[in-house]
């Protein structure tokens, strides 16, 4: 890989990455100010380690997929295409093709970033909900237009569309949970000594002493 072909996928990389690093400043203002501990979640809701490694594996990916596409643009502009077979009567039209791509790419992008500062900046998972169902819809667009230009580039995205969707499902769970107002409260964590030398602490939707050992329910 010459130098011109590692720079342009850093730089690729980097867009991707960038996505993400926008996106995780609202995420942990939410998780800091206890917002987001205190939702009622699904039972398949993974632990929060998990997301960390995961969308960094993905903006990775993404990045990767992109500077495939450059690529091959790079090539078809010198008259070939990734293989070096001539491409001179279709060069326009395939030009146009990656351009649209692209396009899509970056639409979705947005919309990856956009998500994280409705569900966690707003805090609305219901429009969180609505928004995510146009970034699934960006990505297979993404991935049907990629795999018209590059193949490798296209399955690169499977693993962040398979991620989207069961986050689409977390985040309607989230949602549905809410609407029934099953919001976990964050009560204090002071402790009440009962009569046979034991201690219990706040429980319950209204924080309440829970009882103590023999007392009447």
């Amino acid at each position: 890989m010459n130098l011109n072909k590692s720079f342009k996928l850093i730089v690729a990389v980097s867009i991707s990455g960038l996505a993400g690093i926008i996106g995780s400043a609202f995420t942990m203002l939410a998780i800091q100010s206890g917002w987001y501990a205190a939702l009622v979640k699904p039972s398949l809701n993974p632990p929060g380690w998990i997301f960390g490694p995961v969308w960094t594996t993905l903006y990775l990916l993404m990045g990767v997929s992109v500077w495939l596409i450059w690529e091959e643009m790079g090539s078809r502009l010198h008259g070939n295409d990734s293989r070096g077979i001539r491409n001179d009567n279709k060069e326009g039209e395939n030009d146009r093709k990656i351009k649209i791509a692209l396009v899509i790419f970056d639409i979705q992008l947005i919309l990856n970033v956009f998500w994280s500062i409705i569900f966690f900046g707003l805090r609305s998972p219901g429009m969180a909900f609505v928004e995510i169902i146009f970034l699934w819809l960006a990505i297979l667009g993404t991935i049907v237009l990629f795999a018209k230009i590059s193949r490798p580039a296209a399955w690169l995205l499977i693993p962040y569309i398979i991620w989207v969707s069961f986050a689409g499902y977390l985040n309607f769970s989230i949602w549905q949970l809410s609407k029934k107002g099953l919001e976990r409260v964050a009560c204090t964590l002071e402790a009440k000594l009962c009569p046979d030398g034991s201690a219990v602490g706040r429980t319950g939707p209204k924080c309440e002493f829970a009882k103590c050992p023999g007392e009447s329910q």
